[in-house]
């Protein structure tokens, strides 16, 4: 069997090649205008091993928005900080059939998120980061991670004035239930501390250097990673991630920005991305990437 370490850059230059024509299937979010606007062209991928071996190709230079895929983040950020059993208190690690950002399904849970990697999960985790404003708490969550994981996250500023810019009723809606029901206090400082680490943005060998995170940290437990790649595995790509994990078996989370973030167990992490999206809000050149490396690691 092969290891990443046997990954070429003529490789994944081939790989990338024939993933921009796949690119053509999916379509830009609507809801972010910067989002809306950016180049469907672009397209990196970044692989690093457990050894610290980077190898990367395309558009490696530019920034990115880690959106969504801050969640498995900042969960093991708590898991590290908070004791397990007050994290899953307030929040589940079950597998959803509804979009990520579904009303429907927290109401269905009676009010207590199903799990982390969708909104409702996301914005619970939120109101426990410390801090006594949203920007504190923002600035925690980014020295942690940038000291824990060798990276350079900043907070792009643009990219939550576009957030901010058109009303996410969906969100709002979360908000207000998970309130009423007294899962969650201060909503304004919740939902601007959400909003705010989905802008923390990096480059693709920074995404890839965070994912290195899961495989094998000195600072953090082999427990604490073993569950966030367990609930990426059944919850990190939405309704498509029961499907991805029999076909790829790569634990894996998606953001709306166009970035997948996979981790090889006991190898290293693979940072793809590429900005049209499916139907489910996932990268469809990224997962075609990710299908192509589970078939080469295989045979």
């Amino acid at each position: 069997m092969k290891s990443l370490n046997n990954l070429t850059s003529k490789q994944l230059y081939q790989w990338l090649n024939e993933a921009s024509k796949q690119a053509i299937n999916g379509k830009l979010p609507t809801y972010i205008p910067l989002l809306q606007n950016i180049d469907p062209r672009l397209l990196a991928i970044s692989v690093i091993t457990k050894d610290n071996n980077i190898i990367s190709a395309g558009d490696t230079n530019i920034t990115l928005a880690l959106m969504s895929i801050i969640k498995p983040f900042f969960l093991l950020y708590l898991l590290s900080e908070l004791e397990e059993a007050l994290v899953f208190k307030k929040v589940g690690n079950l597998s959803s059939n509804y979009p990520f950002n579904s009303l429907e399904q927290l109401q269905l849970d009676d009010g207590f998120p199903r799990n982390p990697m969708i909104n409702s999960g996301a914005l619970t985790l939120a109101s426990l980061l410390p801090g006594k404003d949203s920007q504190t708490r923002c600035n925690i969550l980014q020295q942690w991670l940038n000291k824990t994981g060798k990276c350079n996250l900043f907070l792009d500023q643009l990219m939550l004035k576009s957030v901010r810019s058109l009303p996410n009723i969906n969100n709002q809606k979360i908000i207000e239930k998970l309130t009423k029901i007294n899962h969650i206090n201060e909503p304004e400082i919740t939902l601007d501390t959400y909003n705010k680490i989905c802008c923390l943005s990096g480059t693709i060998i920074d995404l890839a250097r965070l994912g290195l995170l899961l495989v094998k940290s000195s600072h953090i437990s082999e427990k604490n990673t073993f569950i966030v790649r367990e609930i990426m595995n059944s919850c990190g790509l939405y309704e498509e991630s029961e499907k991805f994990a029999q076909k790829i078996g790569f634990p894996s989370k998606s953001g709306v920005s166009g970035a997948i973030l996979s981790i090889v167990p006991e190898q290293g992490a693979i940072a793809c991305y590429s900005p049209p999206l499916d139907n489910q809000g996932n990268s469809v050149a990224s997962l075609f990437i990710l299908e192509k490396i589970a078939n080469y690691l295989n045979n």
